[in-house]
């Protein structure tokens, strides 16, 4: 068995998403579901609930005046704001823990993740640019380096032979993790979430976040995730050793032509929304 096939069936080993999420995602997925069904499937799970409410309320997520209940939280947020914070609150337990390998402290994962999240959204508001609801911006830049779990947990990766590789050849980290792994954190994490049955549009987007040019799809969400991951890494935001030599896509900014002072704003106000959006957040940022 190849390296790359070890790795991917490491992917077993990571942790399935709990039963009521399994339930409760397809239901958000739904565009015909009932308030009433979702929100007895939410309320089976108290943990969930709590987060829920507790992040609904946030002005990030649009919160006005008290959300004192499931049934107002979903009629209020909508599905696709509910699937978001729903991923957060699922996500948010295993991105806060250390990640060997990838230099990230307790919670610095979690961090860069919630930042990317934002500065996709944030991006695509100065753009102007209408998001179909089906393609979950927010959580694919939410799950974008989620690969970097399964790499740096579940694998004993040779972290010196990657960065000694990406050091000596000028190469960006994932090309360095594809040429001694045979497999780079984008494909491992996308792998995670084909088994966690998630839509295939966050799938492609965490998939082809760093090589956008080859993805033969849509391109809009994996180019705003591309770039966000960027700019959320200038923030210096949950920063770790993976972030050398990297270049913006050309095709990426010619359909978002960042001009310096307009990176520069998107990246004021992220960072300002980051701050309104971990106050209210389901878990610590750090253990």
């Amino acid at each position: 068995m190849s390296r790359r096939d070890e790795i991917l069936a490491s992917v077993t080993q990571a942790p399935a998403l709990p039963v009521s999420a399994a339930h409760i995602l397809p239901l958000l997925q739904d565009p015909d579901v009932g308030v009433s069904e979702l929100r007895r499937a939410i309320e089976f799970d108290p943990g969930l609930t709590s987060n829920l409410l507790h992040m609904a309320n946030s002005a990030y997520f649009g919160g006005r005046g008290e959300i004192g209940n499931v049934q107002q939280a979903i009629v209020r947020l909508g599905l696709k704001r509910v699937f978001n914070v729903v991923m957060a609150a699922l996500v948010a337990p295993m991105a806060r823990h250390p990640v060997q390998g990838y230099d990230l402290s307790a919670g610095a994962l979690l961090k860069q993740s919630v930042m990317t999240a934002i500065v996709t959204e944030t991006m695509s508001e100065a753009f102007d640019i209408k998001i179909d609801p089906s393609s979950y911006a927010f959580t694919s830049g939410l799950l974008h380096g989620i690969g970097k779990i399964v790499l740096g947990t579940f694998v004993e990766v040779d972290v010196e032979a990657i960065l000694q590789l990406a050091y000596q050849e000028k190469l960006p980290f994932h090309v360095a993790e594809r040429q001694v792994l045979g497999i780079d954190h984008p494909e491992a994490g996308a792998a995670l979430l084909e088994q966690w049955h998630l839509p295939a549009g966050i799938v492609n987007a965490v998939r082809w976040h760093k090589d956008p040019d080859c993805f033969d799809g849509d391109r809009l969400v994996v180019n705003l995730v591309h770039l966000a991951s960027h700019l959320a890494g200038e923030s210096g935001i949950g920063a770790g050793l993976d972030g050398q030599n990297y270049a913006a896509a050309r095709s990426a900014l010619e359909q978002f032509p960042l001009t310096p002072a307009k990176a520069e704003l998107i990246v004021l106000n992220s960072v300002t929304s980051y701050e309104e959006l971990v106050r209210h957040f389901p878990t610590k940022m750090e253990e």
